[in-house]
C-alpha cells in the first residue's frame, strides 16, 4: 500500500538548536522521538536560504533560478508542477493547513484544498525600490541604498526587541494551522475513502518575533545559554555578500553584542523551539490516537535557519550553517533505517522526487533533486548540493556543498571555501588562502556548468520591473490575491475537512 505523508515544516530554525541534533539545552522531545524513531540528515541544505523562494524551491524540486524564485516577492507561476501535482494526479488528497508563502494567483499549486489563510501577502507587495536599485548597480552600493531605509530586521535582535507572554498574530496563526492539521487527521480516521493523503502542516514559528509565551520563557530559567563570540578580527572575515547583507539588515544601527541582549534573544529562541516541538508532539499523537501512524511517513523539515546573531548576523539569507542548513527528519512507518543518521549532504529539492517515488509516480517532468529513498540515496557522498541568494545583495550568490567543503560564488566579487570537517565555524576562507585551487575550481566549475549568473542577474531585473508595474496597477484597482478558506457551517464539524 501507498503509505500517507505528513510534512511537518517549521520557519527559521536552526538544526544545532535542537536536542535533535545534539544541542544540550534546548528541549525538543517529540523531535528527539521522531529522530530515534526514523533518519535523521545531518547536512540538509534548503535550496535558497529565504521564505518563499525557498518554499517554491521545496515545492517544485527545482532550484530558484530555474522558476524565477528570487526573493520574498517573486512570484511561483502556475505553470510549475509541484509534489502537490504529481501527488494529486496519483489519487492523493493533498492538503495544506498554514504558510505557504505562495505569491500570485495560484494560492493552490496542486493542492485540493487549503485550511487556512496565509501569514503574508500573496500580491507583490513586498517588491521593493531597493531590491531594483541593488540590481541596477550589481550590489556595489549597498550602504548608499540602504541608508533610507525606514524598517531594519536588527531590531528584533536586540534584548528589546525580545517581548515575553504578549500574544501576537503569529503564535494565532500557529494555534488555527495546529487545529486545522490535527482535526483533518481526526476527519480521515472517520472517513471511508481508502485513498492516501498528503497533509502539509506549515508553522511560523520559531520565525520573528521572538516573543514567546510565559510558560516557553519559563522552561529556560537559568539555562546555560551559548552566546556568540566575536573575534577581534571580524571585519576581515566578512565576504561582500556578508556587508551587504548587514546593510540590508542595518546591524550596524544596533548593539549586537551585548550579552544580556544576546541571552534573552537566545533565550527565547529556545522557547520558540520548544513550542514549535509541542506542536510536532501534537501531530504526532493525533496520528497514533487514530491509527494513522501505522501507514504514515512523517517529514519534519525548515525552510531555512537563522543566524542569531552570529558573525554579527541577522535573520537568513546567507550560506553560512546556521542560515542555509536545515533540520530535516523522516520517519516511515515499517522503521526503515530507524535511528539512523546521514552524513552527506542533501537538499530539500529531493521532497519531490521523494513524495513521488512513495507515491508510486514514475512518469515526473525534469527535476533537481534527487530522492532519498532510491536505492543510492544512503552512499551519495559524491554530490554536489548547491543553493542561491539573491534578494539583498545585488549579485547572483550561489553555493555549492561536496563532502566536508562548501564553495560561495558571489558574482563579481571574491568567493570563499570552507572545510567544514575542520573550521565547522566557517572562519577560515581557504579561497583568500589560495591553498586548496584544486577544490575551488572543481566547484566553482560545478557551479558555472550548472548556472549562468549573468542571465540571473538579467532576468532578476527584468522580474522586478514586471512586478513594479503590476503592484502598482493592483493597489490603483483594490485588488489582492489573499487565499480566503471556505467552511460551510450547515455540515460537521468532521465533514468540513473532507
Amino acid at each position: 500500500m501507498r503509505p500517507n505523508i505528513l510534512l511537518i515544516l517549521s520557519d527559521q530554525m536552526v538544526a544545532a538548536l535542537t536536542g535533535a541534533y545534539g544541542h544540550p539545552v534546548v528541549r525538543t522531545p517529540h523531535l528527539d522521538r521522531l529522530a530515534a524513531e526514523g533518519v535523521r540528515y545531518d547536512a540538509a541544505y534548503t535550496a535558497f536560504p529565504l521564505c518563499a523562494p525557498g518554499r517554491a524551491c521545496l515545492m517544485t524540486g527545482r532550484h530558484a533560478s530555474e522558476i524565477g524564485a528570487w526573493d520574498n516577492g517573486a512570484l511561483l507561476a502556475a505553470d510549475q508542477p509541484t509534489f502537490a501535482h504529481y501527488l494529486s494526479a496519483a489519487g492523493y488528497d493533498t492538503v495544506l493547513s498554514g504558510k505557504m508563502h505562495f505569491i500570485g494567483p495560484d494560492q493552490l499549486h496542486g493542492f485540493r484544498r487549503r485550511l487556512t489563510t496565509d501569514i503574508y501577502s500573496s500580491d507583490f507587495n513586498w517588491v521593493k525600490p531597493e531590491w531594483i536599485r541593488l540590481k541596477e548597480t550589481g550590489g556595489r552600493d549597498c550602504e548608499e541604498v540602504m541608508s533610507n531605509r525606514p524598517m531594519y530586521n536588527a531590531r528584533g535582535y536586540t534584548g528589546e526587541g525580545v517581548r515575553i507572554g504578549v500574544w501576537h498574530n503569529a503564535l494565532s496563526y500557529d494555534e488555527e494551522t495546529h487545529f486545522r492539521a490535527v482535526e483533518y487527521l481526526r476527519a480521515r480516521k472517520e472517513t471511508e475513502d481508502d485513498a492516501p493523503f498528503l497533509l502539509c502542516a506549515s508553522y511560523h514559528h520559531p520565525h520573528e518575533p521572538f516573543w514567546p509565551p510565559l510558560d516557553y520563557w519559563n522552561r529556560y530559567e537559568g539555562a546555560e545559554i551559548d552566546l556568540p563570540s566575536f573575534p577581534a578580527d571580524l571585519d576581515g572575515h566578512r565576504t561582500m555578500m556578508d556587508r551587504n547583507l548587514n546593510a540590508y539588515h542595518g546591524t550596524g544601527r544596533y548593539d549586537l553584542r551585548d550579552e544580556e541582549g544576546l541571552y534573552r534573544l537566545r533565550r527565547a529562541y529556545y522557547g520558540l523551539v520548544s513550542y514549535m516541538d509541542d506542536k510536532v508532539g501534537g501531530l504526532l499523537d493525533a496520528l497514533d490516537e487514530t491509527g494513522l501512524a501505522e501507514s504514515t511517513v512523517v517529514v519534519f523539515a525548515s525552510d531555512h535557519g537563522d543566524m542569531l546573531c552570529e558573525r554579527e548576523m541577522v535573520q537568513k539569507r546567507c550560506f553560512y550553517e546556521w542560515s542555509c542548513r536545515v533540520p530535516l527528519i523522516v520517519r516511515h512507518p515499517d522503521g526503515w533505517r530507524a535511528g539512523t543518521t546521514i552524513a552527506h549532504p542533501v537538499s530539500l529539492v529531493d521532497l519531490l522526487p521523494t513524495f513521488c517515488d512513495l507515491a508510486g509516480v514514475e512518469d515526473r517532468l525534469p527535476h533537481d533533486g534527487r530522492s532519498l529513498v532510491s536505492p543510492t540515496a544512503v552512499n551519495d557522498a559524491d554530490r554536489v548540493v548547491f543553493a542561491q541568494a539573491h534578494e539583498a545583495v545585488g549579485m547572483p550568490c550561489i553555493m555549492a556543498r561536496q563532502g566536508r567543503y562548501k564553495y560561495l560564488h558571489i558574482h563579481g566579487f571574491e568567493p570563499a571555501l570552507f572545510d567544514l570537517d575542520n573550521d565547522p565555524g566557517e572562519w577560515r576562507n581557504l579561497a583568500a588562502e589560495g591553498t586548496h585551487r584544486q577544490v575551488e575550481e572543481r566547484l566553482r566549475g560545478a557551479i558555472l556548468d550548472r548556472f549562468d549568473p549573468d542571465t540571473m542577474a538579467r532576468e532578476n531585473l527584468a522580474s522586478l520591473y514586471r512586478r513594479r508595474l503590476i503592484r502598482d496597477t493592483m493597489k490603483r484597482h483594490g485588488h489582492t490575491w489573499s487565499h480566503d478558506p471556505a467552511f460551510d457551517h450547515r455540515r460537521g464539524a468532521m465533514d468540513q475537512y473532507r
